[in-house]
């Protein structure tokens, strides 16, 4: 989905899974502060959004996705996930039901997938799922802002910000009367100094939810009844995820950021050790510099510096090893 707001001035398109979208607006650190000041806007409108409406949507939904979501109030949003048969993570999912429908916005392109999956397994329940991807599009507020809601969006309510499920037709009007505009860089910023993972860029084939910190925000650990739930059971039991999530400061006289998929060796081996991670996103932050979140082994010590590539970087812990 092309966004009718790449026509703002200022606008440079994104690239890779966010193509559709503003990367930014001409001024990356100036739209970080906006948001981090509780102004502006995010266009997320090239988001996949699923609708799941029917009688069972709760308690069906509740036995296939990680999270409890048989008694949600309406308009309480979390998070979820749904797992291979091995626990490996397939899709994340941010929720919100408005009362008679469960909405949720997933990764750019992945919602065809999801939906195969969930209508594979409808069997004989009252549920309708649909794509609803070219109709409605997903902007997001950051915390403390004021702007108004319009009318027929539907909220979803989070400790980072508001999402709105907005009418596609209604978006070029919302922004007209809501900026500034800020890219998806000034988004992925903030993302990263929150120690958020996204799926695809902190996740591979063989990621589980341990690794990664989604257990208690997107996993409820007292329910069962879910595709990979096993895995997650024995992980918690024993306590061994193979990988943990770190944050690193990088070294800020380095021109270029690290990109994904830089190794990450230990400094006191040198460029030449042994593998021991990998970065996941890099970002410019307009307050910390050079950061990034990278994906390391769980039994490397919490103190030790790292490499990333020929980037000195310092880790600072987000799951416990």
């Amino acid at each position: 989905m092309k966004s009718p707001l790449l026509s703002l001035p200022g606008a440079v398109p994104a690239e890779g899974v966010d193509e559709g979208v503003a990367a930014h607006y001409g001024d990356l650190f100036r739209e970080q502060r906006a948001l981090a000041d509780g102004t502006g806007f995010v266009d997320l409108s090239h988001r996949g959004v699923v609708a799941v409406t029917g009688a069972d949507r709760l308690s069906w939904l509740h036995l296939l996705l990680t999270q409890a979501v048989s008694d949600l109030p309406a308009g309480e949003a979390t998070e979820a996930l749904v797992l291979s048969a091995n626990g490996h993570i397939e899709h994340a999912l941010y929720l919100v039901d408005d009362g008679t429908t469960v909405w949720a916005h997933v990764e750019p392109g992945t919602q065809q997938a999801l939906i195969a999956y969930l209508e594979s397994m409808k069997f004989f329940y009252r549920v309708e799922v649909a794509d609803r991807t070219a109709d409605i599009a997903v902007v997001h507020l950051p915390a403390g802002s004021i702007t108004e809601v319009p009318e027929g969006a539907v909220v979803r309510e989070t400790p980072y910000g508001r999402d709105l499920f907005l009418p596609r037709e209604q978006l070029e009007e919302f922004a007209a009367r809501s900026g500034p505009a800020a890219g998806l860089l000034a988004h992925e910023a903030l993302r990263v100094e929150q120690h958020r993972p996204r799926l695809g860029f902190e996740t591979d084939h063989r990621t589980i939810p341990h690794e990664l910190g989604w257990i208690g925000t997107a996993v409820h650990l007292q329910k069962g009844c879910y595709r990979g739930q096993e895995t997650v059971a024995r992980v918690q039991n024993l306590g061994k995820p193979p990988r943990r999530l770190v944050f690193l400061h990088l070294d800020g006289s380095d021109v270029h950021l690290p990109p994904p998929g830089t190794e990450i060796r230990l400094a006191d081996d040198g460029p030449d050790g042994r593998k021991i991670g990998q970065v996941t996103t890099s970002v410019r932050h307009h307050e910390l510099g050079p950061v990034a979140l990278a994906v390391i082994k769980r039994n490397v010590p919490t103190d030790a510096r790292l490499l990333a590539g020929d980037t000195a970087a310092a880790q600072e812990t987000v799951v416990e090893p």
